[in-house]
């Protein structure tokens, strides 16, 4: 059996397309079912960070012009580092406005 690099260039591109795709719709669903303000930046903090990553990934191994690949590599170093800054802002700008987690919640209700 005869393997074709573009082949599997190609199957290694679509499956992280795929993987990437997978992990950005498991983070919007994650967006609608936690309860909770800290767990839905969890969720959307983390899925989204690897799931653009692997859509840039597969972006990347599809690209044949160095330009276009060196801003790509450019959009993924800034997602990696900016998404998590983010989420850490967004969950400590909440916590300095008062905004209690969802357990310290039904603990004070347990205790009342």
């Amino acid at each position: 059996m005869i393997f074709d690099m573009n082949n599997v260039i190609d199957f290694t591109s679509a499956l992280c397309l795929l993987i990437g795709c997978f992990l950005c719709i498991s983070g919007g669903v994650g967006i609608l079912r936690f309860p909770d303000f800290y767990t839905r930046i969890h969720a959307v903090g983390v899925t989204d960070t690897l799931g653009s990553g692997m859509i840039l990934i597969g972006l990347m191994l599809q690209c044949h012009e160095s330009l276009v690949f060196v801003k790509l590599v450019m959009i993924l170093l800034m997602t990696i580092f900016i998404s998590p800054i983010a989420s850490h802002a967004l969950a400590k700008a909440a916590t300095i406005s008062g905004l209690p987690p969802l357990l310290c919640n039904k603990e004070l209700e347990t205790k009342l």
